[in-house]
């Protein structure tokens, strides 16, 4: 059996990510003018910071270096984060987007669009929203061997975030009353 250099760079770079405490989701590489270009997409529980990024960058551009796999081409290196438009394929991208709004294509036709509830091994408890808002949303499993595509859908007027900044509002509201009432007790002495 062959491997591939894209095989090959992966065997390198998933350890590497590893170690770092990182998924190696993504790998590409192409031809940009004389040089190659190597994308990697890392992430991680909670996501990836810049910190993190920039240091296993340096990993991945020294174990490049000390090996054969690049040859003697130049190469332009490109460590970076999945946009949330990336297709949710394995279990760990369904635990990590808990709460999130995903429009799924099921292997029997359907679209739908669910929140997701909570996800394991073999696939995710959703909660399917109602079509053009009429009725209720209701909870439904979904196992992942049903799921020909799933993505992220963006939300920009999410209601329960708008509540939340409501209820953090009143709190701050609260705060600064009692602090008021000190204030008045202060000069009063």
């Amino acid at each position: 059996m062959s491997t591939t250099p894209t095989d090959r760079l992966r065997a390198l770079l998933e350890p590497l990510a590893e170690r770092a405490g990182l998924d190696l989701e993504d790998l590409k590489v192409s031809q940009a003018g004389s040089r190659r270009q190597v994308q990697i997409d890392v992430d991680a529980d909670g996501g990836v910071d810049l910190d993190a990024i920039a240091e296993f960058s340096r990993e991945v551009g020294k174990a490049l270096d000390e090996s054969d796999l690049m040859g003697n081409t130049a190469y332009v290196l490109e460590v970076g984060s999945p946009g949330v438009d990336r297709p949710l394929t394995a279990p760990r991208h369904w635990r990590r987007n808990a709460g999130r709004l995903v429009k799924v294509q099921l292997t029997e036709g359907d679209e739908i669009v669910a929140r997701i509830l909570s996800s394991d091994e073999d696939g995710a408890l959703v909660e399917v929203q109602p079509v053009k808002g009429r009725g209720r949303a209701k909870e439904r499993r979904l196992e992942f061997a049903e799921i020909v595509k799933a993505r992220i859908q963006v939300e920009f007027n999410r209601k329960e975030d708008e509540q939340l900044l409501a209820d953090d509002a009143d709190a701050t509201d609260a705060a600064e009353g009692d602090n008021e009432d000190n204030d008045d007790a202060a000069d009063e002495q």
